[in-house]
């Protein structure tokens, strides 16, 4: 069994690897030391611990020859073996037995993989027609919400919805908080973002110091799907001429996507949220930024980070930070 040096960055480390100190020699078969052995190589190059087994003199010797003294010419630790050119295993130089086996690190994801995508525009025109007065849109959306109310042309929707939920807000927001679906709450009342998800985006709507009358809350369908499923493709078709035309008579100056499926259908694009995240897109006039979903971050609370650093760019950008 190897002999481990006495290093505190080790034993500050918490990993199963630890435990191959306190097994008995006997408890393991040579195999299985072996891969343990290798195992705990590989951990110890990962967080820059030179690991020095103590087998025999010549043994140390061919070791330092190999990474304590190439470390030394370099400001950075010995480097982890590539999975395309793995490191060799250093040799003893007595016996031709290896100091331990050769450490294998899996390919490490390309750099670019999860940087957000380069802004783009989705419609870079302007918006149809012209800018309304205030009381206008009003009456505009008025009649499209009786529209949408009497809509059928999703036969499951309009059968199993208690009633539609159009959206509703300041006509003049310069805020649009563009959702996914009506839940049970919404769908019961006929009002967005009303549940715990509705609870939360409040919250994040005054940390932005911004209340609910000053912002415009929407959603790409405006029937609750059954047992709260994404919508399907045909129903997000059919509502779309709702919410492009609620987004005309409003133009708001930013668009906030909350979560895949809005920032998919406004934005034309598959793209993941980690990607969309962190750059402002447009939309004919509006800026368009992408966000986590209130419910998603319900369920990831580590995600309420992330959340955060994009309402404080929208701060930024628009004068309120």
């Amino acid at each position: 069994m190897l002999e481990l040096p006495r290093n505190d960055r080790f034993f500050d480390a918490k990993t199963p690897l630890q435990l191959l100190m306190t097994f008995p020699e006997n408890d393991l078969d040579p195999g299985e030391t072996h891969e343990a052995a290798g195992e705990l190589l590989a951990h110890l190059q990962r967080v820059g611990i030179r690991f020095i087994p103590q087998p025999k003199a010549e043994s140390v010797e061919s070791w330092k020859s190999r990474w304590i003294q190439d470390a030394a010419s370099s400001e950075s630790p010995p480097p982890v073996a590539a999975a395309s050119s793995p490191q060799p295993s250093p040799q003893a130089s007595a016996g031709g037995s290896s100091i331990g086996p050769e450490v294998k690190t899996p390919p490490r994801a390309p750099e670019g993989r999860l940087q957000p995508v380069e802004s783009f525009s989705a419609s870079d025109d302007p918006y149809p027609g012209t800018s309304l007065p205030i009381a206008e849109r009003e009456n505009q959306l008025t009649n499209l919400a009786s529209v949408v109310a009497g809509c059928t042309k999703c036969t499951l929707l309009a059968k199993c919805r208690t009633q539609t939920v159009f959206g509703e807000g300041n006509p003049a927001a310069r805020f649009a908080f563009f959702g996914e679906a009506p839940g049970a709450d919404e769908d019961r009342l006929g009002r967005p973002f009303i549940g715990k998800a509705g609870q939360l985006l409040d919250k994040m709507v005054q940390a932005c110091k911004l209340q609910r009358e000053d912002i415009y809350l929407l959603n790409t369908v405006k029937c609750r799907p059954p047992e709260n499923r994404n919508p399907e493709p045909t129903e997000l078709a059919n509502c779309r001429e709702y919410f492009e035309q609620q987004l005309q008579i409003l133009r708001p100056e930013y668009i906030v996507c909350l979560g895949a499926v809005s920032a998919h259908s406004l934005l034309k694009t598959k793209l993941s949220i980690g990607r969309l995240r962190q750059r402002f897109h447009q939309y004919h006039e509006s800026k368009v930024l992408v966000i986590y979903h209130p419910a998603y971050l319900l369920r990831n609370p580590d995600a309420k980070k992330a959340a955060w650093a994009d309402l404080q760019m929208l701060m930024r950008d628009a004068g309120l930070a």
